[in-house]
C-alpha cells in the first residue's frame, strides 16, 4: 500500500510548489516508508509515498505513461489482483510494458478504456490520475471501499490525499467541524456515513465511485452496485462456488515480491483464509507465517464471546493443523495505555479505544517480519454472521440493524449523559443518526413483488455492507498503514459479494447456524472444532490495571483546562472516573473514559475549531 497526495489548479502555475507538496507527502510517510516521488506540470502536482510490494525496481510513482501523443500520470494506492490478465489483454491491443508493476497496467488500462477501466479492475485501490492532454483529474476507489481517498475543493483548486491529515498541511484547508461532523463523532452508535467526513469542506470519494474534475467542474459516477437477480444454484453448488471464488481470490492476493502472512485469530473466517493460503504456499514449497494478538498479563482478563477458551488456543489448533509458523503478539495494559493516542492520530478522528490500539500493536508486531497480511475481515458482513441477521427484532426495527445488538443504555437518550447539555442541543445526535438511516435505505435495491421479510433482509445486508463495513475497513486501513503494513481482505472480492447478495436466506443459515455456507465451504480445510466454533467477538481486556490507568488519565484531563471540557458533562465524567455510577459495568466505564481521553487528544492535536 501507499500514500497519495496532490494539487490541481487550472488557474495557477503549480510548477514551483514542490516544497508544499513535499511537506504534504511527508505527513503520509507511515503509509509509504520505502520511497517517495513527485511530478509537476503547470496545473497539476502529484506526490507519492511508496510501500514496496510488487516490482520494487520498476514500480516507483508517480508513474508517467505516454501513448498516442497523450500523457497520463498516476499516483496509486492499492493492488490490482488481475493485473496479469489485464496486461496480456493490453499487450494484444498493442501496448508495450517496461515494468512488472500493476501501476503500469493501470495507466495502460486508462489509455485504452478511459474511466471505464475501473470496471475491469479486481482489487483494492484508490488512485489519482492526471490526463494532461484533457487537463482532467480522475479520483477513483475500489468497489467495497477498502482503500481511502479524500479531497477538498478550494475555489477552483482541488487537493486530495489518502488521509485527511495531509490536506491540513495546506494553508487553505482548515480543521473546522460543523454540527453534522460533531454529531458523527458523538453518535451513540457506530456510524460511518459514506462520502462524508467530520471536517467542513472535506469529502470522501465514495466506494465504487470515480470523480472527474475539469476546468468546467466535476462529475461523480458510481460504476458498481449490487443488483437483484434470481439465484438458481442449489446448496451444494453454492458451497462449491463460494469455495472456488475464495480459493481464486486468496491465490491472487498472495502475489507479492515481499513476505505475505495471515492474521489468525482462530475464528472461522481467518482460519479458512489461512487454510487456503497455507495450502497454496505449501504447493510452492513455502511455509506460511501466522499472527494473533493476546494479553501479556492475564488471559482470564480477556473475554472471548463467552466461550471457555481464548482465541490464542484456537489459533494454535489451526496452526498445528495447517503446519504454519505461528506468532503471538503480546499486548499489556501498559502498552494499551501508552499507545492510546496513536489510533486517534492515525484516524484523524476519535476511534474505538483499545479495539483500535490492540490492532495497531498487532500490526506493528507483524511489520517486523512482513509487509503484507491477509485478513478475515468482512465474512460476517457477507455471510450473515452478526446477531442482527438472525434477530426477529432486526426484522421489525426501522433503523440501523446493529442497534438491536446493543443494550438500550448504549443507544438511547440515557447514553448521552456524559455529554454537555449545550453539545446535545447543538448536534441532536439521535436525530442525526435517524436522518442518516433514512438517507441510507433510499439506496437499497428493490425487487418487484418481493416478500416484505426478504426485502427487509436485503436492507440489513445492504446497510451492513455500505455502512457498518465501511467503519471496519477504515479501522483496518488506518491501524495497519500506521504501522506500514498492507492488509488484504479476500472476503471483499466483489465477485463473492455479488454472488452472496442474491443467495436466499434459507441457504445462508441452512444448517441452523450463522455462516452455514462458509462452514460447509471450509470442510476439510480447518479443524472441525474451529469449523463449528460459535462466533467470537474481537478480544477486549477488562484487566483492572487497564481500567485504573484510564481513570487516572481521565482525571488528568478533568483536572486541567482541557479542550474537551465544553463538550462533556464534567461532573458525570468525574463520577465515571471515580467509579461512582451505580450499576455501571467496568467495560462500559472503560469505553466512555476511552472516548473522553481520545476526544481530548483529537481536539488538541488537530486544534479543532467548531462552527
Amino acid at each position: 500500500m501507499c500514500g497519495i497526495v496532490g494539487h490541481i489548479a487550472w488557474e495557477k502555475d503549480l510548477s514551483q510548489t514542490q516544497p508544499r507538496l513535499a511537506e504534504m507527502s511527508a505527513v503520509l510517510s507511515h503509509r509509504g516508508p520505502d520511497g517517495s516521488g513527485a511530478w509537476f506540470s503547470t496545473h497539476a502536482a502529484l506526490a507519492h509515498r511508496r510501500l514496496c510490494v510488487i516490482d520494487p525496481e520498476g514500480g516507483s510513482q508517480p508513474m508517467l505513461y505516454r501513448h498516442s501523443g497523450r500523457t497520463f500520470v498516476v499516483s496509486y494506492n492499492g493492488e490490482i489482483y488481475n493485473f496479469r490478465e489485464l496486461r496480456s489483454e493490453l499487450q494484444n491491443r498493442g501496448h508495450r510494458f517496461h515494468t512488472r508493476s500493476d501501476t503500469e497496467v493501470l495507466l495502460c488500462a486508462y489509455a485504452a478504456w478511459g474511466t471505464e477501466c475501473v470496471r475491469k479492475l479486481n482489487g483494492i485501490f484508490a488512485f489519482a490520475l492526471w490526463d494532461e492532454s484533457r487537463q482532467m483529474l480522475v479520483l477513483a476507489r475500489d468497489r467495497l471501499g477498502v482503500k481511502p481517498l479524500f479531497y477538498t475543493e478550494q475555489g477552483s483548486d482541488v487537493l486530495f490525499a489518502s488521509e485527511i491529515k495531509a490536506l491540513f498541511v495546506h494553508p487553505a484547508v482548515s480543521t473546522e467541524v460543523e454540527s453534522d461532523g460533531l454529531a458523527e463523532v458523538f453518535s451513540p452508535v457506530q456510524l460511518r456515513t459514506p462520502g462524508f467526513t467530520i471536517y467542513r469542506n472535506i469529502r470522501e470519494v465514495e466506494a465504487a465511485c470515480f470523480i472527474t474534475f475539469t476546468r468546467e467542474g466535476k462529475r461523480a459516477t458510481r460504476y458498481w452496485s449490487l443488483h437483484n437477480t434470481p439465484h438458481s444454484d442449489d446448496v451444494d453448488t453454492t458451497v462449491e462456488q463460494v469455495r472456488s471464488l475464495l480459493a481464486d481470490t486468496v491465490r491472487r492476493q498472495l502475489i507479492a515480491d515481499v513476505p505475505v502472512v495471515t492474521m489468525l485469530s482462530g475464528g472461522i473466517d481467518s482460519s479458512g483464509i489461512t487454510g487456503l493460503a497455507a495450502t497454496e504456499l505449501k504447493s510452492h514449497g513455502e511455509r506460511l507465517n501466522t499472527y494473533s494478538v493476546e494479553p501479556a498479563s492475564s488471559i482470564s482478563a480477556f473475554h472471548d464471546g463467552g466461550q471457555s477458551t481464548t482465541d490464542s488456543f484456537w489459533a494454535g489448533e489451526v496452526s498445528r493443523f495447517l503446519g504454519t509458523r505461528h506468532h503471538s503478539i503480546a499486548v499489556s495494559p501498559e502498552q494499551l495505555l501508552e499507545n492510546l493516542s496513536a489510533p486517534t492520530i492515525a484516524r484523524d478522528a476519535p476511534g474505538f479505544g483499545q479495539l483500535d490500539t490492540s490492532l495497531y500493536l498487532l500490526c506493528k508486531g507483524m511489520k517486523q517480519n512482513a509487509t503484507v497480511a491477509l485478513s478475515g475481515e468482512t465474512a460476517d458482513e457477507i455471510f450473515a454472521g452478526y446477531s442482527w441477521f438472525h434477530s426477529p427484532a432486526a426484522l421489525n426495527i426501522k433503523h440501523f440493524p446493529w442497534l438491536t445488538a446493543l443494550p438500550p443504555v448504549a443507544t438511547g437518550p440515557q447514553s448521552l449523559f456524559w455529554l454537555s447539555d449545550q453539545i446535545q442541543e447543538k448536534i441532536k445526535p439521535l436525530a442525526y443518526v435517524r436522518r442518516r438511516y433514512e438517507e441510507a435505505i433510499a439506496g437499497v435495491p428493490k425487487a418487484d413483488g418481493e416478500d416484505s421479510i426478504v426485502a427487509k433482509r436485503r436492507e440489513i445486508f445492504y446497510l451492513t455492507v455500505t455502512h457498518w463495513l465501511q467503519m471496519l475497513l477504515d479501522r483496518k486501513d488506518r491501524m495497519s498503514m500506521a504501522a506500514g503494513l498492507e492488509v488484504r481482505v479476500p472476503f471483499c472480492d466483489h465477485r463473492l459479494v455479488e454472488y452472496l447478495w442474491n443467495v436466499p436466506w434459507e441457504m445462508q443459515a441452512v444448517d441452523g447456524q450463522e455462516k452455514s455456507l462458509l462452514r460447509r465451504a471450509w470442510a476439510g480445510l480447518v479443524p472441525e472444532g474451529v469449523r463449528l466454533r460459535k462466533k467470537s467477538a474481537y478480544p477486549v481486556s477488562d484487566d483492572p490495571e487497564y481500567l485504573a490507568g484510564l481513570r487516572q488519565l481521565a482525571l488528568e484531563v478533568l483536572n486541567t483546562s482541557s479542550a474537551v471540557h465544553p463538550f462533556i458533562n464534567v461532573p458525570a465524567v468525574r463520577a465515571i472516573a471515580a467509579g461512582q455510577i451505580p450499576g455501571m459495568v467496568p467495560r462500559f466505564a472503560a469505553i466512555l473514559l476511552e472516548r473522553v481521553i481520545q476526544l481530548n487528544i483529537w481536539l488538541t492535536h488537530y486544534r479543532v475549531s467548531v462552527r
